[in-house]
């Protein structure tokens, strides 16, 4: 646990708005706050350094604080089920994934006359019943196997015998897994209590986590049906519902993944709206997190007199001589859209929340000296796993993570920090939030007044955001986009808006919000793509919605419809220069040549040098392709080629091992321009580390200018004349 840290309710707020910060102390003692604006997230000396300018603020002193926990681990939760006394049994269906972590509880029901527990673990199924009289557990000693279907179930019969049972689904060749034992009960059971499903109950807590899917649990009286669950109800919910008499309705916390193929899945259907009945199954697990539930420390009303930006919390407190600090995120809005400036910064806050936690074998340890010795955060996820997993992680079982989470602290989402140690000479190594105040220290430097909105906003508002502004800029990684951000923007485009794509593998994955917002969102990484893991079979569509998942280029929807160019290649860390192609002379690009004199000519470089790896073409490259959507007449203006090994097409673009064509084809990156109806343009660049070659020289460059050019045009509000026929 870091000494303090912390989270935001939201990455945004407005002037007259509450904004709420919930904080952790460990063991508790003061801490020291204040806020500041961000002028340029970057630590790194030899670049433009950490810079901010300090706000007015209320709350800016010193304050009490707590520790506040987290409770990893997901489970189903039912208030009250009634046992008539008597016999009474638990059971369920499930496939266990982690059988190694020990002792996992499937059910438990606990009242004022005992607890009784149903779960696997290495020794297979056990049970056990604890009651004022004593304790009696039971363990089948059969090893269960991973990954497959078992019926495990235990009762106290009528005599005061208590006994358990397993039973595999498809029965092993080379050894039997079928086992029953009974031993004499300390008791029985009656009257209320509480349930858990896939965890037991612990003083202060839950304990034990499952992890796999869990389908059917039930509790039984004899033969009757005291509660059974149906996990395919309630689907796109934190619900689970009781087709029992009592109707004992239950709740989810921490975000277990639904809509998982259950033990009767017969591969015919893949959309679980067809027949709910073959997704009964939940996949739980112990490193779930969903809302982490702290209080509430600092709250606040937004003053009137701060200006849209990036916006930091800085917390600070001493301990043992030492000075230990953290900051947290959020973007300040106009309160009104449009009336502070017409140009908008897009911050990619989807991107940050699905990439936010993303444990990183190592990481901590190689960046921790740098951190240091540039007087930046020292810390990341890999090592402080408590705070959970990204979908760029697996689960402790071996499965992709699903579910992604704002209600908790996204230590690697901050400023003043860095991610790598970047590989080139001076370099910053950094991703994100950091990374993206250079585009936004560009704007401040060269007196062009922004605004700031963020992904959630456009999401919630949708193009009548948007069309306040004749220029919207992206950050380096917008990767991540539901349905209703993607129609915003191409509503706002053919509107005759302006775009400017400053990243690389953009508008890549689609996610789907939890149903209660976008503080949490589903991903299926369905088909095709650059992933760390894949959707299994019968698991593309998702739970809150139903509908299908993966790349939006699978969806009928690449990202060369909308902005020109789409994701290409991919490689280590480090950039190259592009080139000026005959393109750059088009009249209609006239405005990017203004000052650039004899540097904007075919041939020329641009981002020979930068800040994410030593130059702007890098990492991750986006290329243009009118099969897949650029415009015809979309003008290409710059291209980089990329000759490092590192560097290979994406899996979307591969048809076998190998790529039939030449590597000019697909490993590059093309700087693309191009007219949208209603007087619009678009202007993309299609690469990650593009902005890192921003700052070089005091931001005083050939790509810095070419930016700064083209952000004045696209601010400018005469139209773009319709370009002439392309053929």
């Amino acid at each position: 646990m870091l000494p303090i840290t912390g989270y935001v309710e939201g990455w945004s707020t407005r002037p007259g708005e509450t904004l709420r910060f919930m904080i952790s102390v460990k063991g508790g003692g003061p801490y020291r706050a204040r806020i500041a604006r961000v002028i340029c997230g970057d630590p790194n000396p030899r670049g433009p350094g950490y810079r901010e300018v300090p706000v007015p603020w209320a709350l800016e002193g010193t304050h009490e604080g707590r520790q506040q926990d987290i409770h990893l681990g997901s489970w189903g939760e039912v208030p009250a089920v009634t046992l008539p006394g008597g016999e009474v049994g638990l059971a369920a269906t499930i496939w266990p994934t982690r059988l190694a972590a020990g002792e996992q509880a499937v059910l438990c029901w606990q009242g004022a006359t005992g607890t009784l527990t149903l779960g696997s673990g290495p020794q297979g199924a056990w049970c056990r019943l604890t009651t004022p009289a004593g304790t009696q557990s039971l363990a089948t000693g059969v090893r269960l196997t991973e990954r497959a279907w078992h019926d495990i179930a235990c009762r106290i019969d009528a005599s005061g015998r208590l006994h358990l049972e397993q039973h595999p689904h498809r029965p092993r060749l080379d050894r039997p897994e079928a086992a029953a034992l009974s031993a004499g009960a300390p008791g029985a059971l009656s009257g209320t209590g509480r349930v858990a499903i896939a965890a037991d109950y612990a003083e202060g807590g839950m304990t034990r986590h499952f992890n796999g899917k869990v389908e059917r649990p039930r509790i039984l009286a004899g033969e009757d049906i005291v509660a059974a669950w149906d996990l395919s109800r309630a689907m796109g919910t934190d619900r689970i519902e009781d087709t029992g008499p009592a109707a004992a309705h239950g709740v989810l916390h921490n975000l277990p993944t639904r809509a998982m193929t259950g033990s009767n899945w017969r591969g015919d259907v893949h959309r679980w709206t067809e027949d709910p009945g073959q997704y009964g199954a939940i996949h739980f697990h112990d490193d779930d997190l969903g809302d982490a539930g702290w209080q509430p420390s600092l709250a606040f009303t937004v003053p009137e007199a701060w200006t849209s930006g990036v916006y930091a919390l800085h917390l600070e407190m001493e301990r043992g001589g030492a000075l230990h600090r953290d900051n947290i995120v959020f973007h300040v809005r106009a309160r009104v859209p449009g009336s502070q400036a017409r140009v908008a910064f897009l911050a990619p806050t989807f991107s940050y929340t699905v990439y936010g936690q993303f444990q990183k074998a190592g990481r901590q340890a190689l960046i921790t000296p740098r951190a240091r010795q540039w007087g930046a955060l020292p810390q990341a996820p890999d090592g402080h796993p408590e705070y959970g997993v990204s979908p760029y992680n697996f689960h402790s079982d071996g499965s992709g993570v699903v579910m992604s989470t704002l209600r908790r602290p996204l230590i690697d989402k901050r400023v003043n920090q860095i991610h790598l140690v970047d590989p080139s000479e001076g370099g910053s190594g950094l991703y994100w939030i950091a990374a993206d105040s250079y585009v936004t220290d560009l704007l401040t430097r060269n007196d062009i007044d922004f605004e700031v909105i963020t992904d959630h906003d456009v999401h919630a508002e949708g193009v009548a955001l948007l069309a306040n502004y004749n220029v919207v800029l992206t950050g380096q990684h917008p990767e991540y986009h539901t349905v209703e951000t993607m129609d915003a923007l191409a509503a706002y485009l053919a509107r005759g808006g302006r775009f400017m794509y400053l990243g690389g593998n953009g508008f890549y994955w689609k996610v789907v919000p939890h149903g209660t917002g976008p503080w949490s969102f589903e991903l299926r990484r369905a088909e095709g793509g650059i992933r760390l893991w894949e959707t299994l079979p019968g698991e593309s569509y998702h739970a809150q919605d139903g509908s299908y998942g993966g790349l939006w280029r699978r969806l009928g929807r690449p990202p060369q419809q909308l902005v020109g160019v789409g994701f290409s290649t991919q490689g280590e860390y480090a950039g190259y220069p592009y080139e000026f192609l005959d393109g750059i002379l088009d009249p209609r690009v006239a405005f990017m040549r203004e000052g650039l004199g004899e540097q904007a000519r075919p041939g020329g470089q641009l981002g020979e040098r930068g800040l994410m790896g030593g130059g702007a073409a890098g990492h991750e490259l986006d290329r243009a392709d009118t099969r897949l959507g650029t415009p015809r007449h979309a003008i290409i203006v710059g291209r980089a080629v990329l000759t490092d090994p590192s560097y290979q097409p994406v899996n979307e673009e591969r048809r076998d091992h190998t790529w039939p064509a030449r590597r000019e084809d697909i490993i590059r990156s093309d700087l693309t321009f191009f007219e949208t109806p209603g007087g619009g343009a678009v202007f993309s660049v299609g690469s990650m580390n593009f902005i890192g070659a921003l700052p070089v020289d005091g931001y005083d460059n050939v790509a810095a200018r070419l930016i700064v050019n083209t952000v004045r045009r696209f601010a400018d509000p005469a139209p773009f004349p319709p370009p002439p026929p392309a053929d």
